[in-house]
Formats: C-alpha cells, structure tokens, sequence
C-alpha cells in the first residue's frame, strides 16, 4: 500500500492516494510510516518537476493532494506540546509569495517532533523578528522561490542581527534557486535543499542526531 500511495501521488492520483491514506490510517498504521510514504510521491514529482515533465501547476496540484493527505491525518503525527524537540519559525520572506515547497517542510518538521510557527508568505522582516522575541525558536528558516526576493533574505537575516537575536538561533533557507553562494550572500547558518535536509538539519541544532 505505500507503494502505491507513492506511486498515485507521483501519478496526481487524488482519489487513490486519499483512499489509501484513509486506510492505512483506519487500520492503525503510525502516521509517520504514512507521512513518509507522502514524502517519497512529493520527492517523485519533484523529481518530474525537475526534468520538465511537470510544470508548475502540476507541482500546484501535487501540493494540495498532499495538503489533502496530510488533512486526513490530523494531529495524530503530532506530539505532546511537551514533548517537542524544538521550536521552529518559518515564512516565505517578503516580495515572494510561494509556498507549496515552505508548507511542505513545516509539515514534515511538525511530523517529527517540532513546533512550527509558520508566519504565511511575503513576510516582513519586522514579523520575523517579532515571532523570535515570542516564540524563542532555536530555528528560523526562510524561503524563496524568487532570486529577486534574495534581498529580502538578507535584509531579514540583518534585522534580525540588528535585534540582538542572531545569537539565539540557527537561520536555515530554502526554496529553488537557493545554494551554498545565496547563503553566503544572505549571510545564513545553512541552505536546506529538500524537506528531509530541513529535518536532519534542525535535529542536528536542536542535538538530536
């Protein structure tokens, strides 16, 4: 069965990945077994995306199927507010309004352990630096689709430096165009170049691996 929910989402079955997900979960399958079975179809249709098989509006639809997917699951994959290994800020900076591949990431983050505070897209970097003086997340991670909105990451990496905050914790991007120049450009901790890179990356910060 996970096999086929890879296979129908990387296909943008909607009908079977739900019905199969539905099933999984009524017969008490854990809900991270089920999340990553989601996780191989939306790296499949990255992977499509990539060699110009699909275009944006399948990548569109992909993210709503796993929206969908994600929906049936509720907060089962969620943990006690108690247990949660760290806390994690996350927006698409602001002039940039994607978010399928931000929504992505603090999901798989949420499935994990994390508490994500997700500030929604074309954030200013005055939002950013309000949610870190609130929440005190060990991780702020920013996203991008646009290169035009890299400014924007460097100017939200140095408000939050200008607040006397960038001790406090770790600065993670991510988007398309994102790599290792565009970090250093941005002046970030790290660029994270899919959803699973993101969750290996904040367990490192927050000691866990």
């Amino acid at each position: 069965m996970y096999d086929e929910i890879v296979t129908a989402l990387s296909e943008l079955d909607e009908d079977t990945v739900l019905d199969g997900v539905k099933d999984l979960f009524n017969k008490g399958v854990p809900a991270i077994d089920i999340l990553a079975a989601l996780q191989r179809g939306m790296e499949a249709v990255g992977q499509k995306f990539e060699t110009k098989e699909y275009f944006l509006s399948e990548l569109i639809m992909s993210a709503d199927i796993f929206k969908s997917a994600t929906d049936i699951l509720g907060d089962a994959f969620t943990a006690d507010s108690s247990e949660k290994l760290g806390t994690v800020v996350i927006g698409t900076v602001k002039d940039d309004v994607h978010d399928i591949g931000k929504n992505i990431v603090a999901t798989i983050l949420g499935c994990n352990g994390f508490k994500v505070i997700d500030l929604g897209v074309d954030v200013p970097h005055e939002k950013f630096v309000e949610a870190i003086k609130e929440h005190h997340p060990q991780i702020v991670g920013l996203s991008c689709l646009l290169t035009s909105a890299f400014d924007s990451m460097r100017d939200t990496v140095a408000a939050i430096e200008a607040a006397g905050l960038r001790d406090s914790c770790k600065i993670l991007i991510g988007g398309g165009p994102t790599d290792e120049k565009v970090r250093e450009y941005v002046k970030a901790d790290q660029v994270c170049r899919s959803a699973q890179e993101a969750v290996e990356a904040c367990k490192k910060i927050v000691g866990v691996n």
